[in-house]
């Protein structure tokens, strides 16, 4: 049996933190994993701005903001790995996404993996995305690879994070998408009103839904498109908070009618398929009036893990993803981003 421990650091839209797992990842016929340790270390105000306003800098101030996040992620994980029984075979990162245009081939996520390399003094595996998308894919979404191998108990893996997404298998093979946004929309909204994330779903119970809002959301032309098929911050910003704005609603409103938009999107996406069993992972599995509407609306039973799998499954999977490209396998599938090939995608630093 092959044995790896493999730590896994995952940034995400919502922009709550770092997560930082180590697995031992263990293979004789089929993959297990065991969960070694996982934290989430929130992001400072100064990081969350500086994360926030990446995409307005200039080329050398954005190159020093890679190396200076990568130095960030190294220091944290050297911190973290202090006191693990074993030493690390690799650090995998997916870094921070700031671009995410695969249209135009480009998907960019910063942390750059020789900085944390150097400052953690592992081996690092980072920039998942560009192969993919040079092969002509959405380099997006690259978790189902991990729904595949690590959790193919399930018929369906839906991720609720900043944005939404799904994994399954549908004849014989596994597929994925964005579906919509979530947590991504959730948080703008909630800070109007001086909190950082909706807790319970709270704020959006006390809303009314807005009917017109609702229909004009639910019309957008990303949901009449097939997969594959992934969302990034700037379609948020330049084609779904625009329409939003327009009118001019108390945040309260807001929250409820995208409450309703989100719960339809998510059901109109997975109800297509055959009845079957969903595992709800990401922020949003923690937000009881979102999966009380989802619940409702969905065929599907709906199956809510523990705290930690709800919370560290994206970076289970990257520190397998590292497993998987330090093999040399397969680590993403053109069935998902609508790549030209199955390839095994990222970058290894050696420290």
């Amino acid at each position: 049996m092959e044995k790896y421990i493999s730590i896994g650091c995952m940034s995400g839209t919502s922009l709550d933190g770092l997560d930082v797992v180590a697995c031992r990842f263990s293979i004789d016929q089929k993959w297990k994993f065991e969960i070694l340790k996982a934290v989430t270390i929130p992001y400072s105000h100064k990081w969350v701005n500086k994360l926030t306003n990446a995409t307005t800098l200039n080329a050398l101030d954005f190159v020093f903001l890679n190396n200076e996040f990568g130095k960030f992620i190294g220091k944290q994980v050297a911190d973290f790995c202090t006191d693990l029984p074993e030493k690390p075979d690799l650090v995998s990162s997916h870094g921070h996404t700031i671009f995410h245009q695969p249209h135009n081939r480009l998907s960019v996520q910063i942390g750059n993996g020789a900085q944390i390399a150097a400052y953690s003094g592992f081996p690092t595996a980072c920039d998942f995305r560009s192969l993919d998308v040079a092969l002509k894919g959405q380099g997006a979404p690259l978790v189902p690879i991990g729904d595949e191998l690590l959790f193919h108990n399930y018929d369906f893996c839906l991720n609720l994070g900043g944005i939404a997404n799904i994994s399954f298998r549908s004849e014989g093979e596994r597929k994925a998408f964005d579906i919509c946004p979530a947590n991504m929309a959730f948080n703008y909204f909630t800070k109007e009103l001086g909190y950082e994330y909706d807790l319970d779903g709270t704020l959006g119970r006390t809303g009314k839904i807005q009917e017109e809002l609702l229909s004009l959301l639910n019309s957008l032309e990303f949901y009449q498109q097939k997969g594959p098929k992934s969302l990034g911050r700037e379609w948020f910003e330049d084609d779904f908070l625009p329409l939003i704005s327009s009118f001019q609603l108390p945040p309260e409103d807001i929250l409820r009618t995208l409450y309703e938009h989100i719960s339809d999107q998510l059901s109109l996406a997975i109800d297509q398929y055959p009845k079957g069993q969903i595992l709800i992972t990401g922020g949003g599995a923690h937000n009881v009036f979102l999966i009380e509407l989802f619940s409702e609306k969905t065929k599907h039973k709906t199956i809510v893990p523990s705290a930690q799998i709800i919370d560290f499954k994206e970076a289970i999977i990257f520190a397998f993803l590292g497993v998987l490209r330090l093999r040399n396998e397969v680590n993403c599938l053109k069935s998902v981003t609508g790549a030209n090939h199955d390839h095994s995608g990222g970058v290894v630093y050696l420290p």
